[in-house]
């Protein structure tokens, strides 16, 4: 099972992680003016992170990421830049299978 770990920025903003059983980040959210708002968006991860959210993406340099988006299509997390399509969409299934049963844990 996976954990969101969240952390206050030094620009006053709170971030979420969440990470996968072995410990790589998997999802990066934006920042939350509050803790609260904070811990919405991991609920949001959690209801909203499922296959149909999921937006596949290519960057400029060539590498593959997605982002996850609420129903109301606003972005929820990022994940990092994969090399592949194949390790890009295996970050996706580990966000599916990680998020609903993952812990939160404050840093």
């Amino acid at each position: 099972m996976g954990k969101f770990e969240v952390k206050k920025g030094k620009n006053d903003q709170y971030y979420f992680n969440l990470k996968a059983n072995n410990g790589q980040v998997i999802l990066s959210s934006e920042g939350y003016s509050s803790k609260s708002n904070c811990l919405k968006g991991i609920e949001s991860v959690k209801v909203n992170g499922n296959a149909a959210q999921f937006e596949k993406s290519t960057a400029s340099n060539g590498k593959f990421y997605f982002t996850l988006k609420a129903k109301n299509a606003q972005v929820i997390g990022q994940s990092q830049m994969y090399t592949t399509e194949s390790s890009r969409d295996n970050g996706i299934s580990s966000v599916i299978s990680n998020a609903a049963e993952a812990s939160t844990e404050e840093l």
